[in-house]
């Protein structure tokens, strides 16, 4: 089996409210919110398709419907398109439906990850024996990052997570992850995760990105798990749980770039990172950035 068998559906959760970006999301879901031109959710969806899933669940809110449409065909707009000979920017707006088989799932009320994942449990079949979840909120670049998780869980079975280092003084809004060594490197088993510990106590300063490849088994705790102080059910109640009963769980460490495109600055930022790798507009953009930061001195 490829590494890229080792799934075949990816979970994205999508139900939030996006209330760091109101007024915006009063009427346009977070997921959507565009990187240059592209939403966000698409980005994720072509990560997953890239690492071999062939359908997405898109767990979503009443009233966000939209969120499933953007990858559904736009037949008329695409023969306007083609009518005015702008054949590069009919396949541009095929793309998305054109990635995976899209599902959607209800999560009724915002619950927390954990029960998001939960919600996407009736829609797999007996060939997931493995899901990725992927956070539209988290662009990790370069690609491919789910990739080395499918050739990890290849090796050794199990969960496995996406690691990345976070400044000490952030840890309190992640995941933090207590870790041993293995013979990789850019690979570590899971002793423990905390959720959103004080920095002081984190275990770490290596913590949760939000790129998850989910054993089957990990449904089971996520039935037992309570919610928590914030009324929420954590995904990491129930890998916590996985570990305890000694399922083996790991993390690929990511040492590359990430940007949680969940509030604006974060999404300037990939923005910018991407506007300036753009071939065509990048070199007038960068001459124009430096000027910028030149006048702000």
């Amino acid at each position: 089996m490829s590494p890229s068998q080792e799934f075949h559906t990816a979970i994205v959760p999508a139900a939030g409210l996006g209330t760091r970006f109101l007024p915006a999301t009063k009427s346009v879901p977070k997921e959507l919110l565009p990187v240059l031109d592209t939403p966000g959710i698409e980005l994720v969806a072509a990560e997953a398709s890239d690492a071999g899933a062939e359908r997405m669940i898109i767990v979503t809110a009443p009233g966000k419907d939209a969120v499933a449409r953007h990858f559904e065909r736009d037949y008329e707009l695409e023969r306007v398109l083609t009518a005015r000979n702008k054949p590069a920017m009919s396949a541009k707006v095929q793309r998305a439906s054109n990635l995976l088989r899209i599902e959607t799932a209800l999560q009724p009320e915002p619950l927390g990850l954990g029960d998001a994942v939960a919600c996407a449990e009736p829609h797999l079949t007996g060939r997931d024996e493995a899901v990725a979840v992927l956070l539209p909120d988290d662009i990790v670049l370069p690609s491919g990052v789910l990739t080395r998780m499918a050739a990890v869980r290849q090796r050794y079975g199990g969960t496995v997570l996406c690691a990345f280092p976070a400044p000490r003084e952030q840890l309190s809004a992640y995941g933090v992850f207590d870790l041993t060594d293995t013979d990789d490197v850019q690979v570590k088993r899971v002793r423990a995760m905390v959720e959103k510990p004080d920095p002081q106590d984190a275990p770490s300063t290596f913590a949760c990105a939000g790129r998850y490849l989910l054993d089957r088994a990990v449904f089971d705790p996520l039935k037992r798990v309570l919610p928590g102080a914030r009324g929420e059910i954590d995904l990491t109640d129930a890998i916590s749980e996985l570990i305890d009963e000694g399922h083996p769980v790991h993390v690929v460490v990511h040492t590359g770039r990430r940007h949680d495109i969940g509030n604006p600055a974060g999404m300037v930022r990939a923005a910018v990172e991407f506007l300036l790798e753009d071939q065509i507009s990048g070199p007038d953009f960068r001459d124009w950035l430096r000027m910028r930061l030149d006048d702000a001195r």
